[in-house]
């Protein structure tokens, strides 16, 4: 099905289009600031704050502090964060990799030594170093207008007073109860006479209320140095942890030049290594070689040559990705529009191929909440913050109610790869924010999901500028993921027609169907600014619970004098 055409610079549709088209939603639509997250109430907090006075920042900042309330098995201040940033004043796009490395005591020698022959998956042992609050200080430093504890406030009301928990979010929790078993503080915060809350149960968390009220009173040092640091640290050598003071003390965020392309006129920018959004990039310059824009979304041809780019992206991805400052990453080369025509060569229109090697660049010639926030002037949060797997590493902080990420267990256990595990190294990253622009539209996106973000980066993008989808039908337009390296698995929604699975089998494709909006293709948010008209542009998808929020317009204030009631006489 060809979808209509619902950028801001053409027409609206008449009523008989609406009437059949396939998205479900409605963009939102604004002159005002909007924020777009995975839970409602986090939203609200970022439109609320945009309010007050504050900007795209400090609504990015005060929503995902709300998401850790709402929605902990996903993210954190025991997590990692990647933005990327639009400066609408200056024109000048920033990025920040908030990603924390092994403990300095750690390698892959000392985890032999402990009995230990891969990489950990949950435990002490798969968390590195949390880069999320110091992400948090950097972002408001350099661009934050309202004072640093103001933007803290919803969170810790949530986390005081309680929220009601939502569906989505309860079917994680639920999914999730062996793991918070691990201890006892983890199962007595958590959990509910052992087991998960139900749907619409208010839930507090007072211990993580203090750990916010200490950072926003205190600043972050609060987390790095001070009383939160010495519960990380006294968490960590309760369970034989490697963790020192030093790791904590001596971590900073660090800000970094964003990654592009150019597809079909539009420039997407990703975050560099040691994150993966350098396979969306490849995925996208594959695909420009490939005449995707003259089929629709649905058709087969379309999707096999998404399918066959992604595992070649990937294995590239698995190859090559690392921390750049402990392994040199052919950037230049991967990104190369000639090395991308070379790998887009090695498509077989008729057949899938179920064993791919990763090529040889050109020599030169990074569970997850995914969040979007703009204000009226223009700028653009892209901003990502996850604990990676539900409830990171299993590891509850004693006394402040929250969980040290997993992040770790995407190190290989090989010295000689370029993502080996070693002291003070960074794993290989798989939650990735983006942006794209062209002329006066500008569009802050990100998918979540593991694996399956830089395949879904890069559908979205060609669902807006090969499909003509506006951002809220190219969030909900039926998706495939492959989380796996190699074979030819991967799974599809649905939605997608049956006869189009069809070809796909006949093609060689192992198809896993997932429900019509499965939770394995990763719910996501955008926004989009026309800088032309000056209006402001909201999506979010239906696989979560959240929705894009516009900033609340100042009504009340056009009330020159106070109202009165008087009885009406009947």
């Amino acid at each position: 099905m060809k979808y209509a055409l619902l950028l801001p610079l053409v027409l609206i549709p008449s009523t008989g289009m609406s009437q059949q088209r396939s998205q479900a939603r409605s963009m939102v639509i604004t002159p005002g600031g909007i924020v777009a997250t995975s839970q409602t109430l986090a939203s609200q907090a970022g439109a609320q704050v945009l309010a007050r006075g504050g900007n795209a920042i400090d609504a990015a900042l005060a929503a995902n502090a709300v998401l850790t309330v709402v929605e902990p098995m996903s993210c954190g201040i025991g997590g990692d964060l990647f933005a990327l940033y639009y400066d609408a004043k200056a024109k000048k796009l920033h990025g920040l990799n908030a990603s924390g490395g092994a403990p300095e005591a750690m390698s892959i020698d000392k985890l032999k030594d402990l009995g230990i022959s891969s990489m950990p998956q949950d435990g002490i042992h798969s968390a590195t170093v949390p880069g999320c609050v110091d992400g948090w200080r950097k972002l408001h430093q350099k661009f934050g207008r309202l004072p640093w504890r103001d933007v803290f406030a919803p969170a810790r009301y949530y986390a005081t007073n309680g929220f009601p928990l939502t569906e989505i979010i309860q079917d994680h929790w639920r999914g999730s109860v062996t793991k918070l078993h691990s201890t006892d503080y983890s199962r007595q915060t958590f959990l509910r006479n052992g087991s998960a809350p139900d749907v619409g149960d208010i839930i507090k968390n007072p211990d993580l209320a203090k750990a916010l009220g200490l950072i926003a009173e205190q600043g972050a040092d609060a987390f790095y140095k001070g009383p939160i640091a010495l519960g990380i640290l006294a968490t960590s050598k309760k369970l034989g942890g490697l963790l020192s003071a030093s790791d904590l003390a001596t971590f900073s965020a660090e800000w970094v030049d964003p990654i592009q392309t150019t597809y079909r006129g539009w420039t997407v920018y990703e975050l560099p290594p040691n994150s993966q959004g350098i396979a969306a990039l490849q995925m996208l310059n594959m695909l420009e070689t490939l005449p995707v824009d003259e089929h629709d979304a649905e058709n087969p041809r379309v999707i096999h040559w998404k399918i066959e780019s992604q595992k070649l992206a990937y294995a590239d991805l698995k190859r090559y990705l690392a921390d750049p400052k402990h392994a040199k990453v052919p950037l230049e080369g991967l990104l190369s529009k000639e090395y991308a025509k070379q790998r887009a060569s090695l498509i077989d229109d008729e057949k899938a191929r179920c064993d791919v090697e990763p090529g040889k660049p050109l020599p030169p010639t990074g569970d997850t909440i995914y969040l979007a926030a703009i204000d009226k002037e223009g700028n653009v949060v892209s901003l990502i913050q996850s604990v990676y797997l539900s409830f990171g590493s299993g590891v509850a902080v004693e006394g402040f109610g929250f969980h040290l990420h997993n992040r770790g267990g995407l190190f290989e256990f090989d010295p000689e790869h370029p993502n080996g595990l070693a002291p003070r190294k960074r794993p290989f990253h798989t939650i990735i924010p983006a942006m794209m622009e062209k002329g006066p539209l500008r569009i802050g996106f990100g998918i979540m999901g593991g694996l399956n973000q830089a395949q879904a980066h890069a559908q979205f993008v060609s669902n807006v500028v090969d499909h003509a989808m506006n951002i809220q039908a190219a969030l909900e337009a039926p998706r495939f993921t492959k989380l796996t390296f190699g074979g030819c698995d991967v799974m599809i929604e649905s939605r997608v027609p049956a006869s189009t699975r069809e070809v796909l089998t006949e093609k060689g494709h192992r198809l896993e169907v997932q429900g019509e909006y499965s939770g394995w293709m990763g719910g996501g948010q955008a926004v989009m600014r026309d800088e032309k008209a000056k209006i402001n542009y909201g999506g979010s998808s239906p696989r979560k619970d959240g929705a894009a929020i516009p900033e609340p317009d100042r009504y009340f204030d056009s009330l020159k004098t106070p109202v009165t009631t008087r009885r009406v006489q009947r």
